[in-house]
């Protein structure tokens, strides 16, 4: 099955703002740009994904996302986030891929090993929905769909339940894969502190010292 790796990102400089107490824009835009690079790092040495694509209306996110063999599309109008990754998501149906992934960029713990486990929750199927959430139960963390298009996206508040809604209202075989490193993103202050040290071994000690 041909698969491909959707990673929407937001403006570099406008990411992260619940962060702003503990960084400042700068120091934010940099951290964005440090997990987008390690994301994409992580996807591109996953065997089993065959094209990272990068959906953003950030040239600086586009430039990083060129910087690591990935494609891109780069985003217009008014930023709508499930209207993005249908536009991104045609593409990729459009070169013939099979399947989708859609991660966010913000995941500081992501591992190849844990994306490897999640794709191999699919087990050849060819109408599954998997479904990794935040570590509230909250959002939708990954998302994997095959055929492409089996339901649509319905990111937002409370996603996750959304989204197991459709995949059992399209009849899709809907699997929830919790993997530790794919739910916890870098939201809140609180999130830092959840990952100083893997942040400081990662991105520099500067980011552990907040």
């Amino acid at each position: 099955m041909t698969i491909w790796a959707i990673v929407p990102v937001k403006p570099l400089r406008r990411g992260k703002s619940r962060l702003a107490e503990r960084l400042t824009e700068d120091e934010r835009a940099e951290l964005n740009g440090l997990l987008l690079a390690h994301t994409l790092k992580t996807l591109k040495k996953t065997k089993k994904i065959a094209e990272v694509l990068v959906v953003s209306r950030d040239p600086k996110a586009l430039a990083i996302a060129h910087d690591h063999n990935a494609r891109t599309i780069r985003e217009n109008g008014a930023p709508r986030l499930n209207t993005a990754l249908e536009r991104a998501t045609a593409v990729a149906k459009m070169y013939e891929a099979k399947g989708v992934l859609v991660l966010p960029a913000d995941l500081p713990l992501i591992s190849q090993a844990d994306v490897d486990k999640l794709l191999s929750v699919i087990n050849g199927g060819k109408r599954v929905v998997v479904i990794t959430p935040d570590r509230h139960k909250n959002g939708t963390n990954a998302l994997f769909l095959s055929p492409i298009g089996v339901i649509e996206y319905d990111y937002g508040e409370k996603s996750f339940e959304r989204h197991c809604e459709l995949a059992k209202k399209a009849g899709a075989r809907l699997e929830i894969c919790e993997l530790p490193s794919i739910e916890l993103d870098l939201d809140l202050p609180e999130d830092l502190e959840l990952v100083a040290e893997e942040i400081h071994f990662s991105f520099g000690d500067r980011w552990s010292r907040k």
